[in-house]
């Protein structure tokens, strides 16, 4: 009978404020975690609401700033023209160069 009194005194003294101890430690740590999470949570909500803004900012740069495929092909068309016709002129050159060297020979 005496040994079932030190085990409940053992369990009574020790055990239960260390099991208690245990217990509220780990809640402690679970709400922690709870509210680092939630921060974690409103950081990334933050974020990604900058980089959605930053993105539709870029966008709308890009519509106002770069050229359409339509100004870009009237370019095209006027370089090849301007090009087209600078060949033609260094053809005429080269064929005059040519008669003139013939022409001293």
């Amino acid at each position: 009978m005496n040994n079932t009194l030190d085990w409940v005194a053992w369990i009574a003294l020790v055990d239960l404020p260390a099991l208690a101890g245990l217990l509220m430690l780990i809640w402690r740590t679970r709400q922690e975690n709870g509210q680092a999470i939630d921060g974690l949570q409103d950081l990334l909500s933050k974020r990604t609401d900058q980089m959605r803004e930053a993105l539709s900012a870029f966008k709308l740069e890009v519509a106002k700033t770069y050229a359409s495929q339509t100004d870009l092909k009237a370019l095209e068309d006027r370089l090849v023209s301007h090009l087209l016709r600078i060949e033609t002129k260094l053809d005429a050159t080269a064929l005059k160069a040519e008669a003139a060297k013939a022409k001293s020979r």
